[in-house]
């Protein structure tokens, strides 16, 4: 009985620390989050040329909570992520969260793997699967002006984010040149850009 009652208080204990850890790394937008994203007409991209921007680049980004994932807020920013990457003075095929300023995990991609290209967001991004198998192309950044470079990626990824609609984990499985965009783009919410991985001849 003792055993049973220690093993609960054990499985609480764990349960509680879980959630802890979830809440802390999921807080609420800040003031000067909301701002910037309820700012009006195209967002600003960060650049390496600049140091206080490099700062934001080289952060680890958090995931946005459910609640600002059922707001117009989201909404807004997704519209404006994508308004961005597709303005004339950018015309990039994807984006991430800070680029435009927010340390958080979410992504604007092109989806040339589907019908009509379209760009979709993608809140709460993680990649489950990266496979073997690889290619090497090059590469680009909005946030990293005039530098072009050779990168290895793998030819197949499973990514794993939250459904903004049903607000469930979804999950995709993506090949060719849209994967390789979903890699550089979930290497800026950890930090890491495209020259870090950039082949050197």
């Amino acid at each position: 009985m003792k055993t049973g009652i220690r093993t609960a208080i054990s499985l609480l204990s764990i349960a509680a620390a879980a959630y802890s850890c979830t809440t802390d790394k999921v807080s609420r937008l800040d003031k000067a989050e909301k701002d910037l994203i309820d700012a009006a007409g195209i967002m600003r991209v960060l650049t390496v040329d600049d140091k206080e921007d490099s700062l934001v680049l080289r952060s680890e980004c958090t995931d946005f909570p459910q609640k600002f994932l059922r707001s117009g807020r989201f909404r807004r920013l997704a519209d404006r992520m994508i308004a961005t990457v597709t303005d004339s003075t950018q015309d990039g095929v994807g984006i991430a969260g800070p680029q435009v300023g927010l340390k958080r995990r979410i992504i604007a991609v092109q989806r040339f793997d589907k019908e009509g290209e379209p760009f979709e967001i993608y809140p709460n991004i993680r990649m489950e699967y990266l496979s073997e198998e690889t290619q090497t192309g090059p590469e680009g950044c909005l946030s990293v002006p005039d530098i072009y470079g050779d990168v290895e990626r793998s030819r197949t990824v499973v990514i794993s984010y939250t459904d903004p609609d049903t607000m469930e984990r979804a999950r995709d499985t993506v090949s060719g040149f849209t994967a390789v965009i979903f890699q550089h783009e979930t290497d800026h919410l950890d930090g890491i850009l495209f020259t870090d991985r950039m082949q050197t001849h």
